[in-house]
């Protein structure tokens, strides 16, 4: 039987899922996210999982999504603009960003 070898980068893939879900639960709650959003379910903007699952495929999804978070945005869900969160830095949008492309 071979030995399991893993990579620096498998390791810290598998090291850093729980972290991240972990800082971007406390993000979620301190930028008020959840005012206005869910991971499962349309509250006033859409659920996590919408959000996921419509920009998994674009290569630019993470810098896509800081910038709205950032930036906000209208007409993208229907009517109800999201508006800008002025409160949320870079690094912080790109742990949100990161956290809801792996909603599922």
């Amino acid at each position: 039987m071979k030995p399991l070898v893993l990579s620096t980068a498998a390791v810290f893939t598998f090291a850093s899922g729980p972290v991240l879900a972990a800082d971007a639960q406390e993000l979620l709650k301190e930028k008020a996210c959840l005012s206005c959003h869910t991971v499962d379910k349309k509250l006033v903007g859409p659920a996590y999982k919408e959000v996921a699952a419509k920009y998994k495929s674009r290569k630019d999804a993470e810098a896509y999504l800081v910038k709205k978070i950032k930036e906000g945005s209208t007409g993208v869900w229907g009517p109800i603009p999201m508006p800008p969160n002025g409160t949320v830095g870079d690094d912080d949008a790109k742990t949100l960003a990161k956290y809801i492309l792996t909603v599922k």
